[in-house]
């Protein structure tokens, strides 16, 4: 197995719209090869900027035309594969401008995997282990045409920053006046 079918393999993947894969995918995507030689081809991908590591195990194809705006955002999908995740907190606030804060630099997602840190070189992405059921966290996200993960509301994103104890001072209360907000949510 050369760099060349490895590539061949990324630019099918590409063409589905996938473009960030962990060490599983890849040993799927090289199936019929040794785990050294799975290994090395890897290797050789890192080396000659084909992959690119964000993270323990997770690889971004760097040569990817699909390249999308929400692309931490698959990559935190990756890295809690198998759990519900969506963006809340600062995150999601900040877009609804309920808090002034401007984030750019880190994502903070609600995850019913385990909580977490992660510097990639896309930004940082902060996972927050909710205990909710998952019907609970389905009717209080959205989902939006285009983007990887669900988002808050404005409600359930307040209620989360609420719940696991973060700083409310920058919080426009009057913003969230309109929707007739509780602090019992």
């Amino acid at each position: 197995m050369d760099l060349n079918a490895l590539h061949t393999k990324l630019e099918q993947l590409d063409e589905l719209g996938i473009q960030v894969l962990d060490w599983p995918d890849l040993k799927r995507l090289l199936g019929e090869y040794s785990p050294n030689l799975v290994n090395r081809v890897v290797q050789n991908a890192l080396r000659e900027k084909v992959l690119q590591r964000v993270a323990r195990g997770v690889f971004v194809n760097l040569h990817a035309r699909s390249r999308k705006s929400y692309l931490i955002e698959e990559i935190a999908c990756v890295l809690r594969k198998g759990y519900f995740n969506y963006v809340s907190l600062e995150s999601i606030l900040s877009e609804f401008g309920v808090i002034s804060q401007i984030m750019i630099s880190r994502i903070t997602i609600m995850t019913t995997g385990r909580k977490g840190t992660f510097h990639t070189p896309y930004g940082i992405i902060e996972f927050t282990h909710s205990a909710r059921r998952l019907d609970s966290l389905v009717a209080r996200t959205l989902h939006i045409e285009g983007r990887p993960l669900r988002i808050a509301t404005k409600r359930a994103g307040v209620a989360d920053l609420l719940r696991v104890g973060r700083n409310i001072s920058m919080i426009d209360w009057e913003e969230l006046a309109d929707d007739d907000f509780k602090v019992d949510d």
